[in-house]
């Protein structure tokens, strides 16, 4: 790790940062993490507490003059997106982070940087190291396993925590003071496919699918970026269609939060087709190069012949298949009516698995209506069923909903009016934050959410803002100091 992020400004949260990303933390393997974070808080003989979900609980008393104020919950998560690029060695479950400065961002070679949400851990930390800061009464809640699934704030202990105000760090906008987010359901479409022996005269190819910007399944879904899974479906249906060609495997995509930004595909096709196939593939390659053309400048859509694979797809089941992809929605299906520029409802076709009998496709599907999220996810099962899958619901986590009289807003509003010169970008968002969960535990608990600006979150091209954190940290200390009295 260069020692140019220690050297940042500000140091306490850049250093804290550098620590929390030596420790490997990708979702579901958060036990390195969760020892860290414990051993942090009893080292500074704070009050730590682990409870059985594996969430971490620090609690500072107020500093001198600050006894009377409202008890604040500093709230992040400490897992992050494991996602790096396929050229690149790397092993989140043993090894951290490899940073590295380029200009006014930090970014990590060839992976994830972990910004989202380390660096709302990071101030976290740094405020509770603190000797010299003013702040109320905190309690510093680090959740786990937030970006699949957010287990850690669903079973959050109903008793642990007494604030009466969260702040979540979790937002990656400097300038946007978020009052509420959109919840989330996780699809997964499975179907045993019949499969036949190859014979005759043949060719093998893979093709494939990368260089896609990929991103936030959320908060980047707006954008009409490509998705490698419905654009390889694209071509597997055409090449499909026009020459018959049989597929042995397909395997696109990972996690469901993120955009899925490369696939690859291994068809066979008879040599009598071979001349179709190519006009079907040179045809639909060139059809969406020139759609993406301005949004996916890296876009790279190639075949090479590989070696004959013994089974492939029967046509039957080919079809269907192909044709319950195509069907699937994905990305934008409703902007809100009451929220300009709000996404309201989404689909991501995150990953999709097809290999030795068994097709398997994984969604997730946001919404800041409830009533939204479960149009979507009956559209999109009443699609697969029609094809033969089994489809189950898993992982529903409510949103948030908006508070535009909410008592801390008014306070945030009025601190970065007065430090900045300019009025707050005051938005709900389509990313899913952990605030409608904890408030579901705590209803009584008043809450809001900022952070500094991270570009590609959940994509190796993830990067912070140098001088969004410097002024996220100006913010947030001068936050602590203005929370109401009790």
């Amino acid at each position: 790790m260069s020692q140019e992020i220690r050297n940042l400004e500000p140091k306490a949260v850049w250093n804290k940062f550098a620590d929390l990303n030596a420790v490997p933390r990708p979702s579901k393997k958060e036990e390195k993490v969760i020892a860290f974070m414990k051993a942090f808080g009893e080292n500074l003989g704070l009050e730590t507490i682990v409870d059985e979900a594996g969430n971490v609980i620090i609690k500072k008393p107020a500093t001198a003059g600050m006894e009377d104020r409202s008890k604040i919950v500093l709230q992040s998560h400490l897992d992050m997106v494991h996602q790096k690029n396929n050229d690149t060695d790397f092993d989140f479950a043993t090894q951290g982070i490899d940073m590295y400065v380029d200009g006014d961002w930090v970014r990590a070679k060839g992976t994830t940087l972990g910004a989202d949400n380390g660096l709302g851990a990071a101030a976290a930390m740094a405020i509770l190291e603190s000797t010299d800061m003013e702040h109320p009464a905190i309690e510093a809640l680090f959740t786990i396993d937030e970006e699949t699934g957010m287990t850690g704030a669903k079973n959050l202990d109903n008793s642990v925590l007494e604030g009466e105000i969260l702040l979540n760090l979790d937002t990656e906008e400097d300038d946007e003071i978020g009052i509420g987010c959109a919840g989330g359901v996780d699809i997964t479409a499975t179907k045993s496919y019949e499969e036949e022996q190859v014979s005759g005269e043949v060719e093998a190819v893979q093709i494939t699918v990368k260089g896609l910007n990929g991103g936030h399944s959320g908060m980047d879904i707006i954008k009409g970026l490509g998705n490698a899974n419905k654009l390889m479906n694209r071509i597997l249906y055409n090449c499909f269609r026009e020459a018959d060609s049989r597929i042995a495997e397909v395997n696109g995509g990972g996690l469901r939060n993120a955009i899925p930004r490369e696939s690859t595909a291994s068809v066979v096709i008879g040599k009598e087709n071979k001349s179709e196939f190519e006009k079907a593939f040179e045809f639909i390659k060139t059809s969406i190069e020139t759609e993406f053309k301005s949004l996916e400048k890296n876009l790279s859509i190639t075949k090479e012949v590989i070696s004959t694979p013994e089974k492939v797809m029967t046509k039957e089941a080919q079809a269907e298949v192909l044709k319950a992809l195509y069907t699937a929605h994905n990305g934008v299906f409703r902007m809100s009516p009451d929220i300009e520029d709000l996404v309201e409802t989404s689909n991501n076709v995150a990953k999709v698995s097809i290999a030795n009998g068994k097709a398997e496709v994984s969604c997730l599907t946001r919404s800041s209506v409830e009533s939204g999220k479960w149009d979507l996810a009956y559209s999109l099962r009443a699609g697969f069923e029609l094809a033969g899958f089994e489809v189950d619901f898993s992982g529903d986590y409510p949103g948030w909903a908006p508070n535009p009289d909410s008592a801390i807003l008014k306070v945030l509003d009025e601190l970065y009016q007065k430090q900045t010169g300019e009025k707050a970008n005051i938005a709900a968002c389509h990313a899913g934050l952990e605030c409608g969960i904890i408030g579901s535990h705590y209803p009584k608990m008043d809450m809001i959410s900022f952070g500094p600006t991270i570009r590609g979150a959940h994509s190796p091209d993830e990067r912070a803002s140098i001088s969004s954190t410097q002024k996220f940290w100006a913010f947030l200390k001068e936050v602590l100091q203005h929370i109401p009295k009790k």
